[in-house]
């Protein structure tokens, strides 16, 4: 799994806006720490303010017959063509996958006050008796 999400991260961060092939984009900072029990650090930043830390530490699967998982949590930045930037806050588990968070990820429209008020009218009723099939 981690090595998914640092793929992810990579591929995020090479789909940022580029200097032209000839010109080469320097790493001003690269830092990586890995720890005998699984967990690691790491980060870096580029010369075109690409910038990506993550920490990943080592827990017990949610599954019964689950192995050993990593948890990871972490960040990138980039500037983007219109000169925005982006920036993604994420965490990654087994138990609730990819989980990002960046103010130009789209979000659902809100619900219809028609339709919460049935939501929260349908939340009060007892919970059905069971079947017998």
């Amino acid at each position: 799994m981690r090595v998914i999400i640092l793929l992810a991260v990579v591929a995020i961060a090479a789909s940022a806006p580029q200097k032209p092939a000839d010109q080469v984009i320097a790493i001003l900072k690269q830092e990586f720490d890995q720890q005998a029990d699984g967990s690691y650090v790491y980060s870096y930043e580029t010369e075109n303010g690409i910038k990506a830390d993550e920490t990943g530490t080592l827990k017990k699967g949610s599954g019964p017959d689950s192995n050993d998982v990593i948890v990871a949590q972490g960040a990138f930045s980039y500037t983007a063509p219109d000169g925005t930037v982006i920036s993604l806050n994420y965490v990654a588990d087994d138990e609730n996958g990819f989980k990002p968070e960046g103010a130009h990820l789209p979000t659902p429209p809100p619900i219809p006050p028609a339709i919460q008020k049935a939501l929260d009218y349908l939340a009060t009723l007892p919970p059905p008796p069971p079947s017998r099939n």
